[in-house]
């Protein structure tokens, strides 16, 4: 948690000003504990809106549409040739494999692990692969392209991954220690997906390891510059839960964090950086949405709302986020600013919102920058080299620093 003795002047201090005061009397008046309800993580498949697709070419595209965003991985077998998925927390009742194809088959793992694999009739090479989260009903959408490969080839990549024990895989990478008193003001660096979850996948690049070195490469500059202290919400290919990210961010005194991702769309139209916020909308139940599912110790710096009940921690939360949520959209306008500024490659809608779970911290502000697509030859060659990467790491160093100022100023700092 950040240090609660930090003060009024600071301008990153959300219990400070007006909203702070109305949250301690909150605080104080506000009516008796409600339970939290009780919500499962496990997700379903809607066989319905799944299928497998076989082109003339001979290649494969999986579609598999979930309930909600899981865990996975993908990969392929030999002898015999097969593709495999693994899933965590996806549950199967109900679902007849042989209804998606034949051959299919579902087993489980071990508890809250499973597994989908399908024969392939020939050596296919993956081509590209993502799970997709739709922003108004939080279903997702798994699409996996296979295209025809080379039999040897196909033997040298295949085999199942490594599978070193039920909670290797969900611990964070790295835990922050606390903020000091003083010092310089911290940015959460968030390196997307990761572990079981490699994100998009194209022509051989994981988004996953890419943003994780332009993470690395960014707490570097934002650490060398003196005057912000840069934490990882992951510093290997370890899988991080999006809750966890946020509370990572918050034990460390983030004054804000930075997402980064690397999309990749089937119909490669897309190109350039984007920087997304959350939309109004997501605003109004982002607050209900974490009180329902995270630990009340863990929802504003400095409160412990553990036996305050949903009701008071959702009118708190809303609360500092009319603090939080202007910062984010200035800090935003800093990155499209500083990336065009830098000579970074924008998209022509540069400035975006969503309803991102990751961004929907109270205590502090959140943005999710879309570095490029890999589904597009320009941007992938740039997010494929320390080099071409440089430009975006001196970007958003540069805009970190001026939003900075601008908070400082608008603090009376």
């Amino acid at each position: 948690m950040r240090n609660s003795s930090r003060g009024r002047g600071d301008p990153f201090f959300v219990m400070g000003g007006p909203v702070g005061a109305i949250i301690l009397a909150l605080l104080l008046v506000l009516a008796p504990p409600v339970q939290a309800q009780d919500f499962t993580a496990l997700a379903r498949l809607d066989a319905g809106a799944s299928r497998i697709e076989r082109g003339e070419d001979g290649g494969l595209t999986l579609t598999l549409a979930l309930s909600q965003v899981v865990p996975w991985r993908i990969f392929t077998l030999d002898a015999p040739r097969r593709l495999g998925v693994d899933f965590s927390e996806l549950d199967w009742r109900g679902v007849d494999p042989e209804t998606l194809g034949d051959g299919v088959r579902i087993v489980t793992l071990r508890p809250g692990w499973s597994r989908l694999t399908l024969p392939l009739a020939a050596p296919l090479r993956l081509l590209s692969a993502q799970m997709a989260e739709d922003a108004g009903d939080h279903s997702a959408r798994l699409v996996a392209v296979l295209v025809p490969g080379d039999a040897a080839d196909f033997a040298a990549r295949a085999g199942a991954p490594s599978d070193p024990g039920p909670d290797a895989r969900l611990q964070p990478g790295v835990t922050p220690a606390p903020a000091p008193d003083a010092g310089p003001p911290v940015i959460a660096i968030d390196p997307g997906h990761g572990g079981i979850d490699p994100g998009a996948e194209r022509e051989g690049l994981s988004e996953a390891d890419l943003m994780l070195a332009l993470a690395r490469e960014l707490a570097e500059s934002v650490n060398r510059s003196g005057r912000l202290r840069a934490v990882l919400t992951r510093d290997g290919d370890d899988f991080v839960p999006l809750q966890t990210r946020m509370t990572l961010a918050r034990a460390a005194g983030a004054v804000a964090l930075v997402s980064l991702h690397a999309d990749a769309l089937e119909e490669d139209a897309a190109r350039g950086a984007s920087i997304y916020t959350l939309t109004a909308e997501a605003q109004a139940g982002a607050s209900a949405r974490l009180a329902e599912r995270h630990d009340g110790a863990d929802l504003l710096a400095g409160v412990d709302l553990t036996d305050a009940g949903d009701a008071i921690a959702t009118a708190l939360m809303d609360l500092a986020r009319q603090e939080t949520a202007p910062r984010s959209d200035r800090l935003a306008a800093a990155l499209v600013a500083g990336l065009r500024d830098a000579g970074a490659r924008l998209n022509s809608h540069p400035r975006r919102a969503a309803q991102l779970a990751v961004l929907e911290a109270a205590d502090f502000a959140s943005v999710l920058v879309e570095t490029g697509f890999l589904s597009d030859d320009r941007d992938r060659a740039v997010l494929s080299t320390a080099e071409g990467r440089a430009v975006l790491v001196a970007g958003i160093t540069a805009a970190l620093e001026t939003w900075l100022d601008g908070e400082a100023r608008l603090a009376g700092g």
